[in-house]
């Protein structure tokens, strides 16, 4: 994509769509991801840690965001750590196969998992195809009706009067087409850029068709931040739990500053102060 891209615009927006554009989070990883993560790994006998550890990786750590194959094994390293669990005895899986491909593959999808599993028969590799596969349908069952932040829509509207705008995701493309399609937002960029496109550090390298200061990032994760440095991008975070005000700000006086190159330094600073405020990198069970 990034030889055939060709800016319309002298700018360029990121944007990650889960908990950044749509309130969606919290509905997929807890009745999508999160018993299907329970019922595929046979951790019944621990559910209550299991379920602690699976929404502190992807919900309330710095860890948010990230992909889910990356998430299934950060959430187990948790889980096989806590006393309680070591205490009833339960084996909790190391998913080393997942690990392996992980450190080898920049496209953490099924497409990519579904030739692996069909060259190598890793069990590990097939379990993890199977769990993700069940989330996906768990989501397009249960996902639905759920509109974007209050903001956004007015935000993509300024945006696309000067901007190209970037779907910038870790979510499969379907979802995302889907969720941008329902809401009527899918008219406003440029292209949807989930993971089958490849990592987020990946897809923001499309900001070097554009100069210094003219390439922003919105997102409500760490990972889009890191995302963006490594591209010299600008970023603007939606605070997890206060992401209405933040869309509001972005509104009010953001995209203001974006466009008129006083984003970066002591604006952006400050925005990057509180946005670290927001997410713990250690577990409540372990204060």
């Amino acid at each position: 994509m990034t030889e055939d891209y060709k800016p319309e615009h002298k700018f360029l927006v990121g944007i990650d769509s889960d908990g950044c554009v749509f309130d969606t989070m919290e509905v997929k990883h807890k009745e999508c991801f999160i018993p299907n993560f329970i019922n595929c790994y046979d951790l019944q006998g621990v559910s209550r840690f299991a379920r602690e550890a699976a929404e502190f990786v992807n919900l309330y750590s710095k860890s948010r965001g990230i992909n889910r194959f990356p998430a299934l094994v950060e959430q187990l390293d948790w889980l096989r750590g806590r006393a309680e669990v070591q205490n009833r005895g339960l084996p909790v899986p190391q998913l080393q196969g997942v690990v392996n491909w992980i450190a080898q593959e920049t496209k953490l999808g099924n497409p990519a998992l579904e030739k692996v599993v069909e060259a190598t028969g890793d069990p590990d590799l097939k379990k993890a195809l199977d769990w993700s596969r069940q989330v996906n349908h768990s989501i397009a069952e249960m996902v639905r009706g759920v509109p974007p932040f209050p903001h956004v829509k007015a935000c993509l509207d300024r945006f696309s009067q000067f901007a190209d705008m970037l779907v910038v995701s870790a979510t499969p493309n379907a979802a995302l087409q889907a969720e941008w399609e329902e809401h009527n937002l899918a008219r406003f960029v440029k292209a949807i850029c989930g993971q089958e496109s490849g990592t987020k550090r990946e897809t923001l390298e499309l900001s070097g068709h554009y100069a210094e200061d003219q390439t922003l990032m919105l997102g409500d994760a760490p990972g889009d931040h890191k995302a963006a440095v490594a591209n010299n991008c600008l970023f603007f975070p939606i605070n997890p739990g206060d992401e209405e005000a933040s869309w509001q700000r972005l509104l009010e006086e953001g995209i203001d500053r974006f466009v008129g190159g006083t984003f970066a330094g002591d604006y952006q600073d400050d925005l990057l102060n509180d946005f670290d405020k927001c997410l713990p990198t250690e577990p409540p069970w372990m204060e």
